[in-house]
């Protein structure tokens, strides 16, 4: 018999140049994050990911998606969660340069769970 890891569910706000990189990699990663970008930031709850998505990403692209994915908890609790405004405004700060061991650890594929234009 085999036990299944427990997992944490994130989401991601995301413009469609990510989620095109997202695409190409089958659904399974993030890509790595450009020079400008040292941090990888999924946030802990699907309402502020709606507010990034809706609020921002349509305004600088037109369109903006919500992601959402699970990855396991045990390797999470390595991120301390930070809160960056409200009580609800919770993300995880994922240094760049782990990002391929952070997409190791995800579990299942990447799904769009809202879109917004």
């Amino acid at each position: 018999m085999t036990s299944r890891r427990a997992t944490t569910t994130l989401w991601r706000p995301t413009g469609p140049e990510e989620l095109a990189l997202v695409r190409e990699l089958d659904w399974r990663a993030w890509p790595p994050r450009l020079p400008e970008q040292p941090i990888f930031y999924p946030v802990l709850n699907e309402d502020y990911a709606i507010r990034i998505a809706r609020d921002w990403n349509v305004k600088h692209s037109g369109v903006g998606f919500v992601t959402r994915f699970e990855v396991d908890s045990e390797f999470l609790s390595r991120y301390p969660v930070q809160q960056a405004g409200g009580r609800t405004i919770l993300e995880l700060w994922v240094p760049a340069e782990e990002l391929d061991d952070f997409n190791a650890h995800i579990a299942g594929e990447i799904q769009v769970v809202h879109e917004f234009r």
